[in-house]
């Protein structure tokens, strides 16, 4: 690790209304290092990562850049200093290009009018992607993308600006293992070059792969800052959550009843082959597969987001068409989307986003029952344990976790039968994964049948009843619980 100091913070400061979101924090950083920032869903990383970004002021403290004390007051300030930000939650434009946002205020232009240089600006784009080893199109629109793909774009953003200091916050947490092993690369790279890297993740496991040293958040507080070598997940975990957490994948043995749901040959011309798929009671079905294999396009279609081109559905042996969202909710399923986003109306209060799925049962003559809204969010964030400084709060004020409770509890709401999972512990700490995953428990132990699509080969293994492989658009092997190993899998999703 280099010994030149590029990076340092001294007692920085910030609150919102009932949270202390940073407590004085003290943090440096050095050329050419990797510096894993870690702690629970609301301790404070996305908050210093803003300020460090421009996107957000700081109350009080002191920031250094290069010895030299700077007031870092936009994020354009901050990329006129050297550092370069890529966002947890994407802030790529979906109706643009992908070379579009790569240099988005920044394209290319012509001389001596002034017009943009579309050729250069794919040319240069194109250099870019080719660098990460990313196979995408330069002028496909970024809407039609997966959330992988869009998180590489924001990625090959942040490297076009020549950043001395990269802020990533959690950016491989939509990625698949391949993907993530390039991303390191792409790091290691970096930091050959002198390029310091300011990394949050909640997968521990990265943290030796990539990181020199580790400083961990609790609360807005610093607890401490370790070298590699001395952080391991224990101790960590220790840290982060200030108590042993105990196991990690706490899965009960649940008796299969009726089966709620077949699905037979589900087909999306060019996407989804004759799917055939069944779901009981108190069942976890785990469905496994790499970027692009069709785990999402399956729970868009089996909802009704996206139309089929034919197949056939039966709810308790009842054929059904599910044409819509509002069908598919009628017919007592429930669809937590792989971005949070998507299911949450981030500037409307906690209640109001409970019953989002729920409004025919809270309303009377058209009118809003209130109350009846209020004591159902109430009871529900008691159940899960939903950190606010109020139940008014907007949703886009709570960390990563809650939010994900708050998706949860919107299905919860709804008594759902049948809930599609897609990546339900994706961006969110290890506690709060323990609580998602011992809320799978309850619902099945309650005759709820539960998909689990996941990218996370540990946490399909120790959950999933049983597992489908999907390659491809088509499922391509079945398991047990119990009967596959990680190899088994990734093989079979990698060889299709």
């Amino acid at each position: 690790m280099s010994s030149s100091l590029i990076l340092r913070t001294e007692a920085l400061d910030k609150s919102y209304p009932g949270v202390h979101a940073l407590d004085h924090v003290d943090f440096d950083l050095y050329e050419g290092e990797v510096h894993v920032l870690l702690g629970e869903n609301g301790a404070g990383k996305s908050t210093f990562m803003k300020i460090i970004s421009g996107s957000l002021p700081k109350d009080s403290g002191r920031i250094f850049l290069r010895g030299q004390e700077v007031d870092i007051v936009s994020p354009q300030h901050a990329r006129e200093l050297g550092i370069g930000m890529v966002y947890q939650e994407l802030s790529v434009i979906p109706g643009l290009s992908v070379g579009e946002n790569i240099f988005l205020g920044r394209l290319p232009k012509r001389k001596p009018f002034g017009t943009v240089d579309w050729s250069e600006a794919r040319s240069q784009a194109k250099r870019l992607l080719d660098d990460l080893g990313v196979d995408i199109d330069p002028g496909e629109r970024v809407g039609n993308l997966g959330i992988g793909e869009q998180q590489l774009t924001e990625i090959a953003k942040t490297l076009s600006m020549k950043a001395r200091v990269v802020l990533l916050d959690e950016p491989s947490s939509a990625l698949s293992d391949e993907e993530r092993e390039r991303l390191f690369t792409i790091m290691r790279g970096l930091q050959e070059k002198g390029v310091a890297i300011i990394y949050v993740s909640h997968r521990l496991v990265e943290i030796p792969q990539v990181a020199q040293r580790v400083t961990v958040l609790r609360d807005g507080v610093k607890i401490g800052t370790l070298l590699v070598d001395e952080a391991d997940e224990a101790t960590l975990i220790r840290m982060m959550v200030g108590r042993e957490l105990g196991e990690q994948y706490p899965k009960e043995r649940i008796e299969r009843g009726r089966e709620l749901l077949r699905v037979q040959g589900l087909t999306v011309k060019g996407v989804l082959n004759g799917l055939n798929l069944s779901l009981h009671e108190g069942e976890i079905l785990g469905i496994f597969g790499v970027l692009g294999a069709g785990r999402t396009d399956f729970a868009r279609a089996l909802f009704g987001v996206d139309p089929i081109d034919s197949g056939e559905v039966f709810l308790d042996g009842r054929k059904v068409e599910i044409s819509s969202p509002s069908e598919a909710i009628d017919l007592g399923l429930g669809y937590v989307t792989e971005d949070r986003k998507d299911g949450l109306v981030p500037r409307l209060a906690i209640p109001a986003n409970i019953t989002l799925a729920s409004l025919k049962k809270m309303t009377r003559l058209g009118f809003l029952k209130h109350d009846e809204e209020r004591a159902s969010a109430e009871k529900y964030v008691e159940e899960l344990d939903i950190h606010t400084p109020r139940l008014s709060q907007m949703v886009e004020f709570l960390s990563g976790g809650n939010q994900q409770k708050v998706a949860l509890a919107k299905w919860l709401c709804s008594q759902a039968k049948i809930l599609i999972l897609d990546e339900p512990t994706r961006g969110i700490d290890v506690g709060a994964k323990v609580e998602v995953f011992r809320l799978m428990n309850d619902l099945a132990k309650q005759g709820v049948g539960i998909i689990m699509i996941s990218s996370e080969l540990p946490e399909v293994l120790a959950m999933a009843d049983r597992i489908l492989v999907m390659a491809d658009g088509s499922f391509v092997a079945e398991y047990e619980g119990g009967q596959a190993s990680g190899e088994d899998l990734m093989r079979d999703a990698v060889a299709g």
